[in-house]
């Protein structure tokens, strides 16, 4: 082994690293410019150019080191790699990130076999809470002056390039929100303010991140900022709930445009707000989803090690496209692709793994849960039972390898575990929850129109299809059927010409492979006629092909749709006028 030879692929990896963080930050500097410019096109376009700018400076780098290699690349020299690359990177405030970069580069070129920390950085943690690290990342505010001149200070601090609309309004609404929800806990001589510096931007929002720290306890708060497209920005809500602000950084929603140099620091403090989230979830939601990706891996196994239970089939319907398990202590499902479809399916393995890029690289309005993609995954045989082995080998072989111990699975994704909605809708429907049947209701049909605002239609709409998540929001999450509404030709059926036709087994009208009869939705609320009676009432123009027709001229005609992550209830403008 030449060591010249470690050291210099070290150093082309590195670079790669340092050239994908330097355009990871060029990209992210442009939200505030498209923010106040209203451009919301140019912000969907930053996010999808980040998203792609990984995969993009891994194959380069992974082409320049096949290049330039003589000899092989065996497993003595990756030992070296990754003793000179630690090194060099060991001084770098994103370490972290630059280690996850290491196994990419890794894994691209063994084609994900032998993960071992041998050779790549598998047990690397999150870095330590580092107070002085972190401390910057803030601005720190007391209200020893009161809470109007900590506003007033505030808002300064966080201004824009474009005026406030009207600021003097913003603080009125500050000042009211803050006295009905913190008026008995705030002090003006020992409450400590900490913002961070950076604003977040995700489509048509930015928004202002920190928290309060009163004397018995720790309350986080995010400041949504708008902008009125005629040259003027405003405060549109406040959000002190951990419940609300956790939905603002929801598995749903990744990715933020955030400028932050010290990412671990960041997820630190983020951390502090929402402890309920796991600091993969939080990398993911500031545009680091490898990172995120590794945090996960690196949680489940170290999960794995400290439980005993067996993995099992995951609740409800089976699919006809992927099988799905689950592991009941670990809030997540497996979900592989069979190797046969059900006949009703006119889709290909190749074709499945297309939805799934499509929904990773797409706005997802807040209504698809984000997945995480897994080559060559090795969990331990003893906690598969025979009976579920057997299932998964019967419907999906050529995905599965049983080697030794370790049940390998060539290709799989990983996504956020919730209750079906038709499951959970039997539920509410045997204890006659009225009010839970009518919210999760509104939540489906609400769903499906935001998912059309960003020009997604879901397809299979079926109840199997959508999950309720631990804050009662319904999230679509099975792909293989999702198209852009913009393809999609939505038509009123034919009236039959004569009984017979009415009564025939098969249409007696042509259907080409894009066509969608609205009307036909009606079948998905035909089980319960309180289901049906509630979703009609509540969107019953789903049922209408002149509701979908309208929302496909708006998405043709580049309208953004406004979707705000938070209820609509809860916004400023709607309670006093500007």
């Amino acid at each position: 082994m030449n060591p010249c030879q470690a050291d210099a692929i070290a150093r082309l990896i590195l670079e790669g690293f340092n050239a994908y963080r330097q355009q990871f930050r060029a990209l992210t500097r442009q939200a505030n410019v498209y923010f106040e410019a209203a451009d919301w096109h140019a912000i969907q376009r930053l996010s999808t150019q980040r998203i792609d700018l990984y995969n993009t400076l891994v194959d380069q780098v992974s082409g320049k080191i096949e290049a330039e290699m003589n000899a092989g690349l065996n497993n003595a020299l990756w030992i070296s790699i990754k003793a000179d690359y630690l090194i060099k990177i060991a001084q770098q405030v994103d370490a972290e990130l630059g280690k996850t970069f290491y196994n990419s580069i890794y894994c691209r070129l063994r084609q994900h076999r032998q993960i071992d920390d041998q050779f790549m950085f598998i047990d690397t943690q999150c870095p330590a809470d580092d107070n002085a690290v972190i401390a910057d990342l803030y601005r720190t505010y007391t209200l020893r002056h009161g809470l109007l001149a900590f506003i007033h200070q505030l808002l300064e601090d966080y201004r824009f390039g474009i005026p406030w609309e009207n600021k003097r309004r913003d603080i009125s609404h500050l000042l009211r929100y803050i006295g009905t929800h913190l008026a008995n806990e705030i002090v003006n001589d020992d409450a400590v303010v900490h913002v961070i510096r950076s604003r977040f931007y995700r489509n048509k929002g930015a928004y202002i991140v920190g928290r309060v720290t009163l004397s018995t306890r720790s309350v986080p708060f995010i400041l949504p900022i708008l902008n009125n497209e005629a040259g003027g920005v405003y405060i549109d809500t406040a959000l002190i709930d951990e419940n609300d602000v956790s939905i603002i950084f929801s598995f749903t929603r990744t990715y933020f445009l955030v400028e932050v140099d010290h990412p671990s620091a960041l997820i630190h403090f983020l951390h502090s707000l929402m402890p309920m989230k796991s600091i993969a979830e939080l990398y993911n939601a500031i545009g680091f989803y490898k990172q995120g990706k590794a945090e996960f891996y690196r949680g489940y196994i170290e999960h794995l090690a400290n439980s005993s239970d067996q993995f099992k089939v995951a609740l409800g319907t089976k699919g006809m496209v992927m099988t799905v398990f689950t592991l009941p202590s670990y809030p997540v499902v497996f979900k592989i692709i069979k190797d046969r479809f059900a006949t009703s399916k006119k889709i290909t393995r190749a074709g499945v793994m297309g939805k799934y890029e499509l929904v990773k690289r797409h706005d997802r309005a807040g209504r698809m849960a984000d997945t995480q993609e897994f080559v060559n995954f090795s969990l331990p045989r003893k906690r598969f039972s025979d009976a579920l082995l057997n299932e998964l080998l019967d419907v999906a072989a050529s995905s599965i390898d049983v080697v030794d111990d370790l049940v390998v699975i060539k290709h799989l994704w990983i996504e956020r575990r919730m209750i079906p909605l038709n499951i959970y809708l039997d539920e509410m429907l045997r204890q006659n929850n009225e009010q839970a049947i009518s919210l999760a209701i509104n939540e489906f049909g609400q769903c499906i129109k935001e998912l059309a605002a960003a020009n997604i239609f879901a397809g299979d709409m079926f109840f199997k299809n959508f999950g309720v998540t631990r804050h009662g929001r319904v999230v679509f999450y099975d792909y293989d059927e999702i198209m852009y509404l913009t393809e999609c030709q939505f038509r009123y059926i034919p009236e039959p010409l004569y009984p017979e036709q009415e009564l025939a087994a098969e249409p007696w009208y042509s259907v080409s492979e894009k066509d969608v009869f609205p009307e036909e939705f009606g079948l998905l609320t035909a089980c319960d006629q309180r289901i049906r009676e509630t979703f009609n009432g509540l969107h019953g123009d789903l049922l209408e092909p002149g509701w979908w027709i309208d929302m496909q001229v708006k998405v043709k005609q580049g309208t953004i749709i406004d979707l705000f992550p938070y209820r609509n209830r809860c916004r400023f403008h709607r309670q006093v006028s500007s």
